[in-house]
């Protein structure tokens, strides 16, 4: 199951259950079940100070994900993602992306840790990034199909 959150932000993201149902096509495609999955859409402040509290970088990120999967049993994808509204805003005007396209694939970057894509290193991040793009294809052509009937 998704869910969603907001923390220090008045951010509401669009089409929910159709991103749920994405999101579900995304995890199936990797070889795993979505179990309870939960996005928290926050502020640049608090998604920082998580950043350093938890993982010990000073720094703004776009998005930070804690994983509950049990991938060596079940392939059950749990978690929580948290996303910076901010930052993803930035990166939008900076990769000359749209403010939806952008959110969009930072939701999917966090589910595809869950599923154990790293990106670390450059040919993880790479791969990541691959990845992305095909499952923002997937998302397009949805909408598409969506506008025809």
């Amino acid at each position: 199951m998704i869910r969603y959150y907001n923390d220090s932000t008045t951010y509401r993201l669009r089409e929910k259950r159709r991103v749920a149902a994405w999101l579900k096509t995304v995890a199936e495609a990797e070889g795993y079940t979505l179990g309870d999955v939960t996005y928290i859409f926050c502020s640049a402040a608090v998604h920082r100070k998580m950043n350093i509290d938890f993982i010990g970088h000073d720094y703004f990120t776009d998005v930070i994900t804690f994983d509950y999967s049990d991938l060596k049993g079940s392939r059950t994808v749990s978690g929580d993602v948290f996303i910076d509204v901010e930052t993803v805003a930035d990166n939008a005007r900076i990769y000359g992306a749209t403010a939806r396209e952008e959110m969009l694939r930072v939701v999917v970057h966090g589910l595809l840790h869950l599923c154990g894509q790293k990106d670390k290193t450059p040919r993880a991040e790479k791969q990541m990034h691959k990845k992305e793009d095909k499952y923002l294809k997937v998302w397009r052509e949805s909408q598409t199909e969506v506008i025809k009937k």
